[in-house]
């Protein structure tokens, strides 16, 4: 058998928004290379579908748990019952998210950005917090966060001040947690995917107001140089699998694009 192909052979990944798009691509692409993956998420027909799928693949490889990472309780209840059932954990994708409401700032109520958040802040946090005391136990291990080209690179999606701000502090945070975690061989990196073809849609609310604010930006040719298209969630997959991996044991705090050049422009 390829090598490359068991890269994650006796490892376990806890993967969280891995229901669908994302986290469903990474969460597949581990288990094809051998991982055990918990997968965090809303339970729904989605997240017991991509369970059913890895395991049609791997019996026993994927565990579905009903998480709100927003929560602390469910969170650090499924990161017990992970290493319960899989020995450890080795590999943590920190990738929920949502868009929530998108609104001019004076429009935003405090509930809608104190949400998104809860979601996309907190969650990250509450996530690797509880997860390392178990990555010690390994004497290593990689921690991988999804953050974007909003409030990083780019600043034209308005309304998306709460998002971005938290896009932003996942930044920070990565680092932050990189430098104080190297000590334990425990690698932090952060991955800013541009426009890729998930449903991350369907949890974005657009205020009447929205349409005041923006200021039209066009191109003649598409705004992804790259591809006239978002990029997969396959492609995104294969940058989490190789940050995951031994292949990038001397890589930490690195804050990686993967947007067909779309921030550039």
């Amino acid at each position: 058998m390829n090598q490359a192909k068991e890269r994650f052979h006796g490892k376990t990944a806890i993967i969280t928004g891995a229901g669908s798009g994302i986290g469903k691509a990474a969460a597949l692409k581990l288990a094809a290379e051998g991982a055990n993956v918990a997968l965090f998420d809303l339970l729904d027909d989605r997240t017991n579908e991509t369970e059913a799928e890895i395991n049609a693949i791997r019996n026993g490889a994927a565990r579905a748990f009903d998480v709100d990472t927003s929560d602390p309780a469910r969170v650090e209840k499924a990161v017990l019952e992970t290493v319960q059932i899989f020995g450890g954990v080795d590999i943590v994708f920190a990738n929920a998210g949502i868009n929530g409401v998108l609104a001019p700032i004076e429009e935003m109520e405090l509930k809608d950005w104190e949400k998104t958040l809860q979601v996309n802040l907190n969650g990250t946090f509450l996530t690797v917090k509880y997860c390392i005391p178990h990555l010690k136990q390994r004497g290593a291990g990689s921690i991988i966060i999804t953050s974007s080209v909003n409030g990083t690179r780019t600043f034209s999606g308005f309304g998306m001040g709460a998002y971005s701000t938290t896009k932003a502090g996942q930044v920070a945070f990565a680092k932050m947690a990189a430098l104080e975690l190297a000590r334990y061989k425990i690698r932090v990196n952060v991955i800013c995917p541009g426009a890729i073809s998930t449903n991350i849609d369907q949890s974005t609310k657009k205020s009447e107001e929205l349409e005041d604010i923006v200021i039209p930006v066009e191109y003649p040719e598409g705004s992804q140089p790259l591809k006239n298209g978002p990029g997969k969630p396959e492609e995104v997959a294969e940058l989490v699998a190789f940050l995951a991996s031994e292949e990038s044991r001397h890589i930490t705090g690195a804050q990686i694009f993967i947007d067909g050049a779309e921030s550039l422009l």
